[in-house]
């Protein structure tokens, strides 16, 4: 009995431990990256007010800034925006019936056909003037048409006096604060446009009943990449599958272009503040194109919904828990995927080794981390060092999905991670390396 106390006195105290890091680090400040994302509006699409509403309307993930500016939407219909969705459609029943292929195109024209969409939708993004808006949303542009760093500074927590730009180009540590701010907030905005597809399962479900034999069919249409759930689905036809929903989004990424000759034109030609207005350079900046986006390139992801798990759900409430999966599952594998994307999140603990991220951002058992101390050098520009590597534990992995606690009720708080004993702190940083 006494054993018993003692035991669970400790899990006590360590309970409160845990809880007071998690709440010291939910204070911790670093610098994130900041997004805005879009969607493409297909008014003919079925459920396409449900999706978008969904959409707009949803919480950014908070491992980013929110960037939004003012375009969301990008009509399918506008004159302007020449967009072709990869289409997949039925053979002839006479050489394969109920199968599903792609059209006939050799390698070189899939590959043209995915760069037609994504310049298709740059093209109507810079031609909107997007960039520009977000570079006004950085420098606070006020309808008089003065810039100030508020918001860099709050963002970047320096004291915004010392990045007055009047200031900072007369000392060393305030030029070395404005290369930071620019370096570490600015050059780490990224757009996002998902292109939505509602398909109800049990027509999925029932086109693959044609499939068995050709699983890659069933992924290519679903849009894909696990083919142990395309086998799932193939196999296992109305019965097993076929109840519920699937969103599928295809995902472009695209990054604000500001390197040092974009941050020299914008401080020497267009910067002024609401204290003294230059009409030049109000003007100037309401006329130049030099603001653009990159694109960083694209993925494809889906989220499904069994109608069994929430069977007092109406359909519209089962589309827009598939939409937020679906937007949570695309954003993780653009992480994955592309380096510049990839985001640092805090521990919260050091001993056992936690972090408030998990299944919604697609963790595996095995998935590597490396462990990054936050500093500052001499001239007050921040530096990452790296301090060591983590993994992932098995059947330690939150399910922090949108709507889980629904499906699988848990306690689970966090992920916990395995690594050296007594190296790390809560506060630190971690970022995927595989």
């Amino acid at each position: 009995m006494k054993n018993s106390i003692n035991l669970i006195l400790v899990l006590t105290l360590f309970s409160s431990a845990l809880l007071r890091a998690q709440e010291a680090v939910s204070d911790f400040k670093y610098k994130r990256s900041s997004l805005h994302t879009l969607m493409i509006s297909d008014l003919e699409q079925e459920y396409s007010d449900t999706i978008q509403s969904k959409f707009i309307n949803a919480p950014l993930i908070d491992k980013f800034n929110n960037h939004i500016v003012n375009l969301r939407l990008i009509p399918k219909s506008d004159s302007t925006f020449v967009y072709k969705d990869t289409l997949v459609k039925e053979e002839d029943d006479t050489k394969k019936k109920g199968v599903f292929s792609k059209f006939n195109q050799n390698s070189n024209d899939k590959k043209e056909e995915k760069a037609n969409q994504h310049l298709a939708i740059l093209n109507y993004l810079n031609s909107k003037g997007i960039a520009k808006d977000l570079v006004e949303k950085w420098f606070n542009r006020s309808e008089l048409g003065g810039f100030n760093m508020d918001l860099i500074a709050e963002r970047g927590f320096y004291n915004a006096s010392d990045l007055d730009v009047k200031i900072a180009n007369n000392t060393e540590r305030g030029s070395a604060m404005l290369a930071d701010a620019g370096e570490e907030l600015i050059n780490n905005t990224f757009v996002i446009v998902n292109n939505f597809k509602y398909t109800n399962k049990e027509e999925v479900a029932e086109k693959a009943k044609g499939l068995l034999a050709n699983i890659s069919s069933v992924a290519s249409y679903l849009g894909k990449d696990d083919i142990a759930t395309a086998s799932t689905l193939a196999s296992g036809g109305v019965g097993v599958a076929g109840k519920g929903y699937v969103i599928k989004t295809n995902a472009y990424l695209y990054k604000l272009v500001w390197n040092d000759e974009v941050a020299s034109i914008f401080y020497n030609d267009f910067w002024t503040d609401d204290a003294s207005v230059d009409s030049e350079k109000k003007k100037a900046f309401d006329e130049t194109d030099l603001f653009k986006l990159e694109y960083i390139g694209t993925e494809t992801s889906w989220a499904d919904i069994q109608s069994t798990s929430f069977s007092k759900k109406s359909n519209q409430d089962l589309i827009s828990v598939a939409t937020i999966r679906a937007i949570d599952n695309v954003i993780a594998k653009l992480q994955r995927e592309f380096e510049v994307f990839r985001t640092k999140t805090p521990l919260i603990s050091g001993d056992p080794i936690t972090a408030k991220i998990g299944l919604k951002e697609n963790l595996e058992k095995g998935d590597k981390y490396e462990v990054l101390e936050q500093i500052l050098n001499d001239n007050g520009v921040t530096e990452y060092k790296r301090v060591g590597v983590i993994k992932v534990e098995k059947d330690l992995i939150w399910d922090n999905r949108y709507n889980a606690n629904e499906e699988n009720p848990s306690d689970m708080a966090y992920t916990t991670f395995s690594g050296s004993k007594g190296k790390y702190y809560a506060g630190m940083l971690i970022r995927q390396i595989n």
